[in-house]
């Protein structure tokens, strides 16, 4: 092994050559970006150079701040952006492309390039990002025991559709075309996932030539590890490495050189922070680490991308989830704990990032754009509409589904949200009686009434039987919760909704009415205001729609909504689905809500899903600051065993295991 200060030496681009740039149809005169394998670095246009890049989420942050976050970005020093690309946010139905409004890709790369930042393209297919399946649609969940980022039949040709329509958009804004993308990574840490699948890498290889050319930089980054770096690399692709804080750089750098010899240090996603789950404490990564370890790699002649810059919102549905012993969703704030808070303030955490690139290149003159204003409007009392079953001529206008098993969210063309499954009690259960779900097909949270009388929830992993009571012919609803699917590792074929059958005692239930739930579409047509719909004397617990009205005050700036003494559900506000809240969980116990989405002038109307029990004093209170490490309830996981003891059941004379629990 080489002394630490020949690596570091070579690591340095020192001495510059002449590039000459052989001009073709699709190139912009005397515009080029390449790396320098001789020298250990990029050049662009010719010289040597070393990009400090922040990543950035349109996909999470309002259109109307688009323009803000990009300039505290160039005003911190950073020379690059790094752009995530989430297939379903602009595929949401198979062969229905969405690039307008808050998914128009090109007006923030134009919005970038007109603030002198270069561009470094995520596009997938598959991004992780905790974003939902990773970027991959749901749809595509349709096909049966479809093996994901493989060379799966139908897996490629569904990628092969999806990249000729973005690919020749992205084409275009290729640096050497006139655009700022300098670099375009193919798949996303491939090296993590168990299939290590090399056709599918070189498939998605001559995709990307075929669609972008032979001259832009495409690469891969992948995790620290030997296993990762191996499965996630390809010949033609410039490998790169990512890590954080907990880290030494010399030896992740040793690591990438070892699959890539020559050529520039890069650190793809180096970690200012990290994500949250539902009950987990909030995440922090000390500043003075970052700014250190930062000014290492830069001192070394590595380029860096610092993941993430501005994490902003998991606005609606698109939070993803993991699993790793059990299902464990992301929260709705990605905020990352990054330079930018989630509402694009700088932080102390900025200041000392922007503080070590002044070492390394000019800062660009004048102030930091401020924080954007904010302001705390105070209660809103709501009224109820309505629980789910007395609106359903409302929420599911196409009527239910009718089938004599349960069927997926996936079977139903359902993605995301939530479904009601209804059947009726095949007999007299006077006795408490286990509804079990013996196949964990829970997915994810299930919201069990009779009658229309609330009974209780069970959940993926953790509460998997609960007792029901009733008599045969009684009504019983469940209305399942779509959590987010898996986005890392090998569970990202996540279905939704009822994946198997549901027991109560010996009998397997037939005969449901599965009603898909566009509440979404009812909420951004009014039809869920109160007074609107139903009778709004409903009693009781489980899911509820309530709704109010902000009054004007002439300002229409951020704030944070606080649902206190409210226990989980969905929150919109004119319309715009802001996200999940969960504050008997935490640690998030504010959403963010961006000015753009208020009303100045006009009543602001606002819709809440509660999903287990709303408050007495059914008030929300819009704040002028977040909270976002409050965590109140851990939830363990509990095996198939225990749930039977606790519930007084002899789980080994149960004899479920006889049943068959496939759909017809």
């Amino acid at each position: 092994m080489k002394p630490l200060i020949t690596f570091v030496l070579l690591s340095l681009c020192l001495l510059p050559i002449i590039f000459v740039l052989v001009s073709t149809s699709f190139k912009a005169d005397s515009r080029s970006f390449s790396i320098d394998y001789k020298n250990n670095c990029f050049r662009k246009d010719g010289k040597p150079f070393q990009y400090i890049s922040g990543s950035i989420h349109y996909s999470r942050i309002p259109r109307e701040y688009w323009k803000d976050r990009l300039l505290k970005m160039y005003m911190t020093g950073l020379n690059a952006i790094q752009v995530y690309v989430p297939w379903n946010f602009h595929e949401t139905l198979q062969g229905v492309f969405n690039f307008a409004g808050d998914r128009d890709l090109e007006y923030f790369l134009n919005l970038a390039n007109q603030t002198g930042l270069l561009v470094i393209l995520r596009p997938g297919p598959y991004i992780c990002a905790e974003w939902e399946m990773g970027g991959l649609p749901a749809w595509l969940l349709q096909k049966p025991n479809i093996i994901l980022r493989s060379a799966d039949t139908e897996y490629l040709k569904a990628t092969s559709v999806w990249f000729g329509v973005l690919l020749t958009k992205m084409r275009p804004w290729l640096y050497q075309n006139g655009g700022n993308i300098i670099s375009v990574q193919v798949e996303n840490e491939y090296g993590s996932y168990f299939a290590c699948d090399y056709n599918y890498m070189r498939h998605l290889h001559n995709l990307f030539r075929l669609f972008l050319g032979e001259d832009v930089i495409l690469f891969t980054t992948d995790g620290n590890t030997d296993k990762e770096m191996i499965c996630g690399t390809l010949e033609g692709l410039y490998a790169t490495i990512d890590f954080g804080t907990d880290t030494n750089i010399t030896a992740a750098f040793i690591r990438q050189r070892r699959f890539e010899p020559k050529g520039p240090l890069v650190n793809s996603e180096f970690y200012t922070g990290w994500l949250d789950h539902w009950g987990d404490k909030h995440a922090s990564v000390d500043t003075v680490k970052v700014s250190k370890m930062l000014g290492e790699m830069l001192s070394m002649g590595a380029s860096v991308n610092m993941y993430m810059f501005e994490g902003g919102t998991n606005f609606g549905y698109w939070n993803g989830a993991d699993h790793d012993t059990r299902f464990r969703s992301v929260v709705t704030s990605y905020d990352y704990n990054a330079p930018l808070s989630e509402a694009g303030d700088p932080t102390d955490k900025l200041l000392a990032i922007r503080d070590v690139i002044k070492n390394f290149r000019d800062i660009p003159v004048g102030p930091m754009p401020p924080a954007t204003p904010k302001f705390a409007y105070g209660f809103v009392t709501l009224q109820k509409v309505g629980n789910i079953s007395s609106l359903l001529d409302t929420l599911s206008p196409q009527g239910p589904v009718q089938s004599q098993y349960p069927l997926t969210f996936e079977e139903i063309k359902q993605y995301y949200g939530s479904m009601l499954y209804r059947t009726t009690l095949p007999r007299n259960v006077p006795e408490p009686t286990p509804l079990i779900s013996p196949l964990n097909g829970i997915h994810d949270r299930a919201y069990v009434s009779v009658n229309g009388v609330y009974k209780g929830l069970m959940e993926r992993d953790t509460a998997l039987v609960m007792n029901v009571t009733g008599q045969q012919g009684d009504q019983l609803d469940i209305i399942v919760e779509n959590m987010g699917r898996v986005n890392f590792g090998s569970y990202i074929n996540d279905n939704k909704g009822l994946l198997g059958n549901l027991i109560l005692g010996n009998d397997v239930l037939t005969d449901w009415s599965i009603y898909p739930l566009d509440i979404d579409t009812a909420v951004a047509n009014g039809w869920l205001q109160a007074g609107h719909s139903g009778s709004g004397m409903e009693a009781g617990d489980g899911p509820m729609i309530y709704s109010g009205t902000l009054k004007p005050t002439g300002l229409a700036w951020d704030t944070f909504v606080k649902l206190n003494g409210w226990t989980k559900g969905q929150v919109w506000v004119n319309g715009v689905n802001l996200g999940r809240y969960w504050p008997q969980r935490g640690p998030q116990q504010t959403l963010y809500v961006p000015g753009p989405f208020l009303s100045a002038t006009q009543p602001n109307n606002i819709t809440v899903l509660e999903l287990e029990r709303a408050p007495s004093h059914r008030r929300i209170l819009f704040m002028d600051r977040p909270q976002l490490n409050i965590t109140t309830l851990h939830t363990e996981s509990i095996s198939f065993k225990n749930i039977f003891m606790v519930m007084n059941y002899d789980y080994k004379t149960y004899t479920w295991m006889n049943y068959s629990f496939k759909h017809d």
